[in-house]
């Protein structure tokens, strides 16, 4: 395994945070008004038209959300052949990036779109989403910022809605233990193990294996799966 550099998560914070069921109820009970992005829009109806090219797409849609430089988005595509794969970040300048990552797979599309946005899109779209990938999310690991990260949020609504087949990684065992906390609101039942070989998905992956860190995984999905 390749050496890193990559410090460790520091915070004050040592368990699930005591506000969480209370934001989760919070929100579940709220509807979200914030507007479309329009880059994000125009970034959707781009996608829409891909998958719905020639005869239509009916078949499986993969996301992979906070995705990069988007080298997990074709790691995925590459793993589900007869899937459509689409990677979401908000930056464009990882999202440029991805040109040295990216293969001869036809079958997935890395963008830059506001994840919060693009979710709600997906969810009125009615997508056939058979899995959703969170990996690496920026933890924001102060105990005050609990509301940006997404199982805290209004986005969680959203994410929760789109298909009952998540995989979230982290190397802040904190914030995989809350997110499987916030998906039992929702009716999801949750597998968390640790990340092991050498088969990394993501740059994030590689360097904070390599400097001795833990990474874990979180798989979620219905109860009535």
């Amino acid at each position: 395994m390749a050496s890193g550099n990559s410090r460790e998560i520091t915070t004050s914070q040592v368990g699930i945070h005591d506000k969480l069921d209370d934001l989760v109820k919070k929100y579940q009970a709220s509807e979200n008004k914030r507007p479309i992005s329009e880059h994000t829009q125009a970034a959707f109806d781009e996608v829409s038209a891909w998958l719905d090219a020639g005869n239509g797409f009916n078949g499986e849609v993969i996301l992979d959300s906070c995705c990069g430089v988007g080298e997990s988005t074709a790691n995925i595509a590459r793993a589900n052949p007869n899937a459509r794969v689409i990677g979401i970040d908000k930056s464009a300048m990882r999202v440029d990036k991805h040109e040295h990552y990216s293969t001869q797979q036809d079958n997935y599309r890395v963008i830059r779109a506001d994840v919060n946005d693009f979710w709600r899109l997906v969810k009125q779209s009615n997508w056939n989403v058979t899995q959703h990938f969170l990996l690496y999310p920026n933890p924001y690991p102060k105990k005050t910022q609990v509301q940006k990260r997404w199982h805290g949020s209004a986005a969680m609504v959203d994410l929760m809605s789109i298909t009952p087949n998540i995989e979230v990684r982290s190397n802040w065992l904190i914030y995989l233990m809350e997110f499987a906390q916030a998906a039992k609101h929702y009716g999801m039942v949750s597998d968390l193990s640790e990340v092991t070989g050498d088969n990394h998905m993501t740059p994030f992956e590689r360097k904070y294996r390599g400097s001795g860190q833990s990474c874990w995984k979180l798989n979620c999905r219905s109860e009535e799966s």
